[in-house]
């Protein structure tokens, strides 16, 4: 099973944003060492317990203290932003880094002031085509467009080798885009449980082959899903504490409140959060996947069996960072990746 991470740039409690950003490439050292395949970074704005809100910064960041893991996006969010300067600015990543960069593109809102603040046209309430958006960005990567068309008078003059392209997302619409422009499709099963099977299933029937160097010949699936690895189900447990608070505060209207530690989790919560278990041929995620090093492999080899997928990717908001880096440490060991594992 080929593994990977997105990084959030989570600030823990009694640090800085500027700690949370030098966590973030310790993070991108320690698992390009465990033999994770790639690390993206998130793309959040006017969270104070999230401090990654420009990916490409911290990809340029990371991939110039790493050497051999991929660094992406995850996502950039296609909606806000012109598909031309997107292109120019992760073709530029991958010129520095040449076949390390992925540029993976969703939408989403961030918040109705910051969805204004990011509109470069304040005289209305705006809101982009986004299939017209991703099919803009596979132009300028792939310099496509008709000889008529004005934008290719002035390509990106991508060479050799340009990003490699991901749709990601957790509705319908992100799976029928990467399908009909045969992209690479990476599906939040963290958001959008009860939907990851058919939509999946949709992007697979729906899949045509890419004509360009931005896509792919035939489908290609990764999930991204919570999890948090420990030595024993109980400390896991204790480290999903805190995105428990993120949540409840989030269903209380409470949206930019810092994350607490995993005992001042617990404290609030009262005692440990339960954790559900993958239910195996169901296809459906659960929220959280928190075990020791045997639960997790079960659970995760399970969910790749069932819903065919090529590659998942972990995301997770733990506010111990020593915790955090062990629980790479015991994924990397349980799933065999190619590891320097210190006891």
């Amino acid at each position: 099973m080929e593994l990977s991470i997105v990084d959030l740039a989570t600030v823990l409690p009694g640090e800085t944003r500027h700690d949370a950003l030098m966590h973030s490439i310790e993070v991108a050292q320690h698992v390009e060492r465990l033999g994770f395949k790639r690390i993206w970074f998130a793309e959040h704005h006017g969270s104070a317990s999230i401090a990654g809100r420009v990916p490409e910064v911290l990809i340029a960041a990371v991939a110039a203290k790493t050497s051999t893991i991929r660094v992406g996006s995850g996502s950039v969010l296609l909606n806000h932003y012109s598909p031309f300067k997107v292109a120019e600015t992760f073709c530029t990543l991958n010129e520095l880094h040449p076949g390390r960069i992925d540029l993976g593109a969703g939408r989403a809102t961030t918040g109705p002031v910051n969805d204004f603040a990011l509109q470069q046209d304040r005289s209305k309430q705006f809101r982009a085509d986004s299939d017209q958006q991703v099919l803009e960005l596979t132009a300028w990567l792939d310099n496509s467009f008709p000889d008529e068309h004005p934008f290719s008078k002035s390509p990106v003059h991508t060479d050799d080798s340009i990003p490699e392209l991901h749709i990601l997302g957790s509705s319908p619409w992100s799976a029928s885009a990467a399908a009909h422009l045969g992209l690479r499709y990476v599906f939040a099963g963290f958001i959008n449980q009860k939907g990851t099977k058919d939509i999946l299933k949709s992007y697979r029937e729906k899949f045509k082959p890419s004509k360009g160097q931005s896509g792919i010949k035939s489908p290609q699936v990764t999930l991204a899903v919570h999890v948090v690895c420990a030595d024993t189900e109980d400390e896991a447990r204790k480290q999903i504490g805190p995105v428990n608070i993120m949540y409840n505060n989030l269903s209380k209207g409470i949206l930019d409140a810092k994350l607490p530690s995993p005992d001042e989790a617990i404290k609030e919560l009262g005692g440990l959060p339960k954790v559900e278990k993958y239910v195996a041929g169901t296809g459906i995620p659960p929220k959280f996947i928190a075990g020791t090093p045997k639960q997790v492999h079960e659970q995760l080899t399970q969910l790749e069996k069932d819903l065919g997928v090529d590659e998942i990717i972990i995301q997770d908001m733990m506010t111990d960072h020593k915790a955090r880096m062990r629980s790479y440490e015991l994924m990397a060991k349980t799933f065999g990746l190619k590891y320097t594992f210190n006891q």
